[in-house]
């Protein structure tokens, strides 16, 4: 296995599971953990590993955040196209996403705040006053299934029907 391949291995580890040793990796990989530690850490230090984090369920954290996805239409730049516009969003720290999409609107965003009158503000005095914003769109999240990945809640297990014949 090729440098390139022993990477994209360890990073398809990491996705799944960040929390695991490079001992644990290893042994996963079939690797000796002193390599698998020395890749994660050159992947740290070239931006292709950003950080690490806890998937959260919203309930149990107890912060009462209010979450909002807003679409936003966007004046393309002869230059630069959407990337000026979207990287001064993503400046804010209200804005945890910001994407690229297709569709009617140019940007989807994830914005956090702590109550929808603070969200609704944010959109009014920061987001729409930005030069090349033409429109947006809010979304409240009322409820989050699955996140990442995984299912946030468990509930009854899927069972296909029965076919005779």
């Amino acid at each position: 296995m090729d440098t390139c391949e022993k990477r994209r291995k360890i990073l398809q580890v990491l996705q799944a599971r960040a929390r695991l040793t490079a001992e644990q990796i290893g042994d996963r990989l079939q690797l000796p953990a002193a390599e698998v530690a020395a890749l994660i850490e050159a992947m740290e230090a070239d931006g292709t590993l950003l950080g690490y984090r806890a998937l959260v369920r919203p309930e149990a954290a107890g912060n009462g955040e209010v979450r909002a996805i807003i679409e936003v239409e966007v004046q393309p730049e002869r230059e630069g196209g959407f990337d000026r516009v979207a990287r001064a969003i993503a400046r804010f720290d209200e804005v945890r996403d910001v994407y690229l999409v297709s569709g009617r609107y140019d940007l989807r965003l994830e914005v956090v705040g702590d109550s929808l009158q603070e969200v609704a503000l944010f959109v009014a005095s920061k987001l729409a006053s930005i030069q090349g914003v033409k429109g947006t769109a809010t979304y409240f999240l009322l409820k989050k299934y699955k996140e990442a990945g995984f299912v946030l809640e468990k509930g009854e297990e899927y069972e296909r029907l029965k076919v005779s014949a």
